[in-house]
């Protein structure tokens, strides 16, 4: 069997244990010599199967302890499309502008459902960000974290966990391919204005209202991508 694929092959069984003990982030994994022995192959193979694991924050390798079951977050997801958007823009494709209409087509499609079923505690917590962003705005940049962790409360209410995973990843993605090309032109009174426009949507429960405003959000992204 050729190296790559009994790599491969190993990775596989690791994952079937894990799902077959029903083990969860954090919990610990056989050692090094217990895999040898379970899965019959040789070291090497074990050893090079959980660092490729270990990639895909499946499995987190604490030298010294042991081998755990990993976040299993979907970070190499965000490396992996922000290096694809960067590399492609400096060949002159429009892939900035395509990870943003995901983002849109995401985050627009869903805000009808958020405002017809939004918490009177995200409302407060979404209202208290906003809040933050005029402060920051007024010291002359919205910070990062701030946007992010509004778009998190945004859908919070859906409970779908993949859902707000997927679109924070989105949200990471394109932040980091802009911060990686030094694209950062936002006027903050306008992301001020903008965010604040979607929660009064929200608060007053006018699903159509918030559509509108999501996407004027994104409009305004699209005018700094075109410049």
């Amino acid at each position: 069997m050729a190296r790559g694929t009994m790599s491969e092959e190993v990775q596989a069984q690791i994952k079937q244990l894990i799902l077959r003990r029903r083990l969860v982030p954090g919990d610990p994994l056989p050692t090094e010599a217990e895999l040898v022995d379970l899965l019959d192959v040789s070291r090497n193979s074990v050893r090079e199967a959980l660092k490729a694991l270990q990639a895909m924050r499946i499995v987190e390798i604490r030298h010294g302890f042991g081998t755990y079951v990993g976040p299993l977050t979907l970070e190499p997801f965000v490396e992996g499309v922000a290096f694809r958007a960067a590399v492609r823009h400096h060949q002159g494709e429009p892939s900035l502008y395509e990870l943003m209409e995901v983002r849109e087509a995401l985050e627009a499609g869903l805000i009808a459902a958020v405002a017809r079923r939004l918490p009177a505690e995200d409302l407060t917590v979404l209202k208290g960000l906003v809040q933050r962003m005029a402060e920051e705005a007024r010291g002359g940049m919205v910070q990062s974290a701030t946007d992010r962790a509004f778009h998190l409360a945004l859908y919070r209410s859906m409970g779908n966990h993949l859902l707000s995973e997927v679109l924070d990843a989105f949200w990471a993605a394109l932040r980091r391919v802009r911060e990686d090309l030094s694209d950062d032109r936002s006027d903050p009174e306008l992301t001020y204005r903008q965010h604040k426009e979607i929660v009064e949507a929200l608060e007053a429960g006018d699903g159509d209202r918030a559509v509108e405003a999501m996407h004027r959000h994104f409009d305004g992204i699209r005018r700094r991508l075109a410049e």
